[in-house]
């Protein structure tokens, strides 16, 4: 098997594209061609980044032609239409084969369902891929100039790897190259692992306790974790994915022993705007004082702009976001 791509000088995209495909099992040994002579492209099995065709049949995936403009909206429409950043060649082997790479990557003693699959490939694509494709192509990220840049991303990584202009050294670029996969393949692996493994159980975690709000407070507008891990960019996903709407008011979590935090949500993940606040006689009260105002035992804060607060016991935390919910203010 051959995988072709151009020579000279090389992108994090094309580095990329390739690295996902030496994933694949049946790319796995495959030789890496690096050329513009098209007699030698074309007898490549699949060639990425050069070449001026984009051809999912023919498995080539260039991205250069003047009448390209395909984003993974577009080529999965089936993902909704929110992807609208042009694609690199590393975001069209991403859309064709990289339900594949995940599931090849995913550790053999857990399953993997096909939902699950769907929502990790597109975790990935807005961490990692996404970024690659905007920079390739050359899409800003702001409307306006940024204040500053940042030189240390993936993409910037990839480039310095290429001899300077006025190098004096005489370099193997096809070795470079094996460096850069190298690099890459670490970034993406992690990338996916993480999603796989840490991502993936905190967003199940954060739907079942959706499932079973109404067992916490008949309002079913207080969610209870056991823990603390992050929580939010999962509760505003899944409330739009399970048709609720920004219901949440605020989450109650154990903390460490003898802590539990209870925390008003905000407006949107960004924002310091909460659907509805602890109560505003809390705010910057502490310890007896706070459980005296309150009238609930056990408190330890509340925070002077009431979005978390603190308590010794699970019970006391609930009681806190409980009176906070039927405040009136």
């Amino acid at each position: 098997m051959k995988i072709g791509t151009h020579d000279g000088v090389f992108h994090c995209d094309e580095v990329l594209a390739c690295c996902m495909l030496k994933l694949l099992p049946n790319f796995k040994d495959a030789e890496i061609v690096r050329t513009r002579d098209m007699e030698k492209l074309n007898t490549c099995d699949i060639v990425v980044d050069v070449g001026a065709v984009f051809d999912h049949d023919k498995q080539r995936y260039d991205h250069h032609q003047r009448e390209f403009n395909e984003t993974l909206s577009t080529v999965r429409p089936e993902l909704g239409d929110k992807y609208k950043i042009k694609l690199s060649s590393a975001g069209l082997i991403y859309a064709y084969y990289g339900e594949k790479v995940i599931r090849t990557l995913h550790p053999k003693d857990t399953s993997l369902s096909d939902d699950n699959v769907k929502v990790i490939f597109k975790k990935v694509y807005e961490t990692l891929i996404e970024e690659i494709d905007g920079i390739d192509n050359g899409v800003p990220m702001t409307v306006e100039e940024p204040k500053y840049r940042i030189r240390t991303h993936l993409s910037n990584r990839v480039a310095r790897l290429n001899p300077e202009w006025n190098s004096k050294q005489t370099v193997d670029l096809n070795e470079v190259f094996k460096t850069a996969m190298n690099m890459v393949r670490e970034e993406f692996m992690f990338v996916v692992n993480y999603s796989i493994s840490v991502w993936l159980p905190a967003r199940n975690y954060v739907k079942s306790a959706l499932e079973s709000r109404f067992e916490v407070h008949k309002s079913g507008q207080i969610l209870e974790f056991k823990e603390r891990f992050p929580w939010k960019e999962h509760l505003f996903d899944l409330e739009t994915e399970m048709g609720l709407g920004p219901q949440t008011k605020y989450v109650i979590f154990n903390d460490k022993p003898n802590s539990w935090r209870v925390q008003a949500v905000s407006l949107d993940p960004l924002s310091f705007l909460l659907r509805k606040p602890l109560h505003k006689d809390w705010w910057g009260v502490r310890d007896e004082i706070l459980s005296e105002v309150s009238g609930i035992d056990g408190c330890i804060f509340c925070h002077s702009n009431g979005f978390i607060g603190g308590n010794v016991s699970r019970d006391g935390a609930l009681k806190m976001a409980i009176a906070s919910l039927e405040a009136n203010e």
